[in-house]
């Protein structure tokens, strides 16, 4: 398994965004300094946590990796299809913005998204080196989050969406979300034909697959090199924090994806 250990810091990497120049990291929810229900390294700031011990946490992760958190620039996600460019991190003194997905070309920004059981994509164009990091949750999915940032990559530079090498990290599975007629709805509005191939049927409940979903999607705008990492947060509870599996008490854990200069 690709896990590895700095400390007392556990994260993940992708076999196939170990490239030259390009450095990312799945953090897991350990090595933190945060107590129940937000154990132990909690990245987010909005889900009852003491913001001093949030920070404490991020400096922690970053410093893990020997990277500098003035360097990074992250969002205040709201589970849209807005995406944000940027050409250098967020200054202390700048609100975050209202977004879900972020685009660099700058190899001095790292960017860093927060999750809970929503799907991390993870972009990388090693032609025209440019970045991105999304957030799909089942909104974010069936608003087809991933074509519109490979789109805006494409859009503002160049990329070539063959080129582009993708990765999936750890969510929640198919084998637990389930979803309601409502949610049901608006997959078959957005998938159509192709629904029946992420929702599954279990004892009269439907379950959405996010990784499956999310891959199609990403297949259909062109890019086909994608790497899913198939770890479920809920069933890894040790390791991931899962909104549903723990009823919504509970942390966010980092992702992070930048480029050497």
């Amino acid at each position: 398994m690709p896990f590895y250990n700095s400390g007392s810091i556990k994260y993940y990497k992708f076999l196939t965004l170990e490239i030259k120049g390009l450095y990312h990291a799945v953090f897991t929810r350990r090595g933190g300094f945060s107590p129940a229900p937000w154990r132990s390294l909690n990245i987010g700031a909005s889900v009852g946590d003491d913001v001093k011990r949030v920070v404490q946490n991020r400096e922690a992760a970053l410093s893990s990796l020997h990277l500098n958190s003035e360097r990074v620039y992250d969002l205040y996600q709201v589970h849209s299809t807005k995406i944000i460019i940027t050409d250098q991190p967020l200054s202390p003194n700048v609100p975050h913005q209202k977004a879900d997905a972020i685009i660099t070309l700058q190899p001095d920004v790292i960017l860093l998204m927060r999750f809970a059981d929503c799907v991390p994509i993870l972009l990388y164009d090693p032609v025209n080196r440019v970045i991105g990091i999304a957030h799909a949750g089942w909104i974010g999915t069936v608003d087809r989050i991933a074509l519109k940032t490979v789109l805006c990559m494409t859009e503002n530079f160049h990329t070539n969406p063959g080129d582009i090498v993708a990765a999936l990290g750890p969510s929640i599975g198919p084998d637990h979300y389930s979803v309601g007629r409502e949610v049901l709805e608006r997959i078959r509005a957005s998938f159509g034909d192709n629904t029946d191939q992420i929702v599954i049927y279990n004892q009269d409940k439907a379950y959405f697959d996010l990784w499956k979903a999310n891959q199609l999607i990403l297949n259909q705008v062109g890019v086909n090199k994608v790497e899913v990492s198939g770890i479920c947060t809920c069933c890894n509870l040790g390791d991931w924090y899962s909104h549903r599996g723990e009823h919504g008490k509970t942390g966010r854990f980092g992702v992070i994806l930048g480029m050497s200069i």
